[in-house]
């Protein structure tokens, strides 16, 4: 496969403990996490009565969308987007599959709404006035890797700037017994042709992606968006490469060149 390459112009970042992405670089450099972090996400794209509705899912993923646009300083309603999650809202599926299953008469019309994989998406583009491509991704522990494929395929072709989001949720009830994640996790990048940041070229490669040591990964390993965390550990710690799980057999290795 050819490489891909593009700038990443802007990041966003939450977890549990770590609400952006100068507190999640700071704790892959060594630092104590913050002692006032916040218990959940606020995205202000949302109105006060539309946050409190939102479920997780899309909290994380509209905090960290449009983290990445302010520090990359562009207009959220001019980007293509990529989605990225292995599970969606596993929240909300195990409250869809438990109701169908004693009471079906009981589905909530709201929870049915946010039950789509690509609910996030389309808060996003609503809140943003985005009326650009929007993509969602779910590729099982290969979503991240292949969301970032899909963007960098996008700005190969027709887009000069494409913003990436992976985030995943929490399991529970007995959907927890069949598929773990823990906590609330989600990143984004805001890929350039060309610009400021660091620079990334990411290639396809036969065989399994080693497991990653880094800070941020052995913190989240738990959550189904952990795949993701060796690239944002080199991009805070300044690494030279990372390597990720693309599929069974499969490997995308990104080099990383930082300004």
């Amino acid at each position: 496969m050819s490489t891909l390459s593009a700038n990443v112009a802007g990041i966003g970042w939450w977890s549990e403990g770590l609400p952006d992405w100068a507190a999640a670089r700071a704790f892959a450099n060594g630092r104590a996490p913050p002692a006032d972090a916040p218990s959940k996400p606020a995205p202000r794209l949302l109105a006060p009565n539309e946050r409190r509705r939102a479920p997780p899912s899309v909290l994380v993923a509209l905090e960290v969308a449009l983290a990445a646009c302010t520090a990359a300083g562009r207009d959220p309603a001019s980007l293509p987007s990529v989605f990225a999650s292995t599970h969606g809202d596993l929240g909300i599926t195990d409250y869809m599959c438990s109701t169908l299953a004693d009471n079906p008469a009981d589905i909530s019309p709201t929870k049915f709404h946010n039950s789509v994989h690509n609910a996030a998406a389309g808060y996003w583009t609503i809140g943003s006035g985005c009326m650009r491509t929007t993509t969602a991704i779910s590729a099982y522990r290969a979503s991240f890797a292949q969301g970032l494929l899909e963007a960098l395929v996008q700005l190969a072709t027709d887009a000069d700037a494409v913003l990436l989001v992976g985030y995943d949720t929490a399991a529970s009830g007995l959907l927890s017994t069949v598929t773990r994640s823990e906590g609330l996790l989600g990143a984004a990048l805001l890929l350039t042709r060309d610009g400021d940041g660091p620079r990334l070229a990411a290639t396809l490669h036969d065989g399994d992606a080693a497991h990653d040591n880094g800070p941020l990964a052995q913190r989240l390993q738990a959550n189904a968006m952990a795949p993701m965390l060796p690239l944002f550990d080199a991009l805070a710690t300044g690494a030279a490469s990372a390597m990720l799980h693309a599929g069974p057999g499969r490997r995308l290795a990104v080099e990383l060149v930082h300004g």
